[in-house]
């Protein structure tokens, strides 16, 4: 190097095994390739949203708990994503369960918040705070990343734009929450006759064997809904 440069960047070389997260990982991924989906995305309207979630952060509760709730309070209305595909026909789920995929150390893995339509967000909050750190510490028991029926993959918080995310095997359906960006819209009320609002970008992937567009369309339509009126998640 010449005199005064940076010292050169050691790169990582070679092969590096899988660890068993990963290998698991992995295989979970490739079996997921002979399932027929399509996507659907839609943008969504976050200010009511943002603004509940200042209300309640003091109290610990987390974004990925109140989007939790939300999302399980649009399946209650379109139960049809929440089935898994048989042979026979359509499983519906009577529970909804829903994993959030949460990167670790040398892999990726989906804790469960269960039953996310019937509890309340304080609780769903404690239980989240408590699921990620048995997550970082590798004590998750099997049934508490094993037993999702619908699944959220959120990097809204890495300033994603729009993500597509893989349906994990046995779901019917699995949503990509990108991250929040501000618009300028048409507003009569206003002086200008613009505003800003916040939006982001939600994709859903479903499995087409049970689940059809116009279900993901409507189940995507109350999602924003619940999102642009979010008191109903207390």
């Amino acid at each position: 190097a010449a005199p005064g440069a940076p010292a050169p960047v050691e790169l990582p070389e070679g092969l590096v095994p899988f660890t068993g997260m990963q290998r698991a990982v992995s295989n979970n991924m490739v079996a997921t390739m002979d399932c027929p989906v399509f996507r659907a995305s839609r943008e969504i309207e976050m200010d009511a949203f943002n603004a509940l979630y200042q209300q309640v952060k003091p109290k610990g509760v987390t974004v990925s708990a109140l989007l939790a709730k939300a999302v399980a309070k649009a399946i209650e209305k379109h139960p049809i994503v929440n089935s898994s595909f048989r042979p026979e026909g359509t499983f519906f789920n009577k529970d909804i369960n829903i994993a959030m995929a949460v990167a670790i150390d040398g892999g990726l893995i989906t804790p469960v918040l269960k039953y996310a339509n019937e509890r309340d967000v304080m609780e769903l909050g404690e239980n989240w705070k408590e699921l990620v750190g048995k997550a970082k510490s590798g004590t998750l028991s099997p049934d508490e990343y094993n037993s999702g029926t619908f699944t959220i993959s959120n990097m809204g918080m890495f300033g994603v734009a729009q993500f597509d995310a893989i349906l994990p095997a046995g779901q019917g359906g699995i949503l990509a929450v990108a991250g929040t960006q501000e618009h300028i819209v048409p507003c009569k009320q206003s002086i200008l006759g613009l505003k800003k609002i916040s939006k982001m970008t939600v994709t859903l992937t479903c499995d087409h064997r049970q689940i059809y567009g116009a279900d993901a369309a409507l189940f995507l339509k109350t999602l924003n809904e619940v999102m642009m009126n979010p008191s109903q998640l207390l």
